[in-house]
């Protein structure tokens, strides 16, 4: 009996779990909201989005808790990012664009981040990871499809406008 009721509590716990996974974003009139908890990765949990939903474009923000932030500072004489990583940490804003490149989803973000003695940080965002509590991110999406596409000698990739596209 006490194997049976083990087995029973183990399995609606697993059952749990996975509703909590998939229920992580609700439609709205004007987009899709979404709560993601600890651990999750935010970024990826947009693009998933973007994906099932086939988002055409869109913009976001949001606030919450950061487990670890990762912004990236642009050298555009080297053509890459500059990181630099904090921890434990709470957004202040977040802040981004939707968008496509290649057949995939180009999620542009940006934020602003305080520790606990209220010193700031913020810039572009190259990988973000829920803390403890949550993020909560509001996305207002776009009917038309954007697309980013990398410009030289910039060497960035950059929010293409339809009637300007050559």
């Amino acid at each position: 009996m006490t194997l049976l009721f083990c087995w029973s509590a183990n399995a609606m716990l697993a059952q749990q779990k996975e509703k909590n996974e998939n229920c992580n974003y609700i439609k709205t009139a004007s987009g899709y909201v979404i709560v993601l908890r600890e651990g999750a990765d935010v970024l990826a949990a947009i693009e998933n989005l973007v994906l099932e939903k086939q988002i055409p474009s869109g913009n976001f923000t949001g606030i919450g808790f950061a487990q670890e932030v990762t912004f990236g500072f642009y050298d555009f004489n080297e053509k890459k990012f500059n990181p630099k990583t904090f921890r434990k940490v709470e957004m202040g804003s977040l802040t981004g664009s939707i968008a496509w490149s290649d057949a995939k989803p180009s999620i542009h973000m940006h934020g602003v981040v305080t520790d606990d003695q209220f010193d700031a940080y913020g810039g572009h965002i190259l990988a973000l990871k829920v803390g403890t509590g949550s993020i909560e991110v509001y996305i207002t999406l776009n009917k038309q499809k954007l697309e980013r596409k990398v410009e030289f000698p910039l060497g960035a990739n950059v929010l293409q406008l339809p009637p300007c596209v050559k």
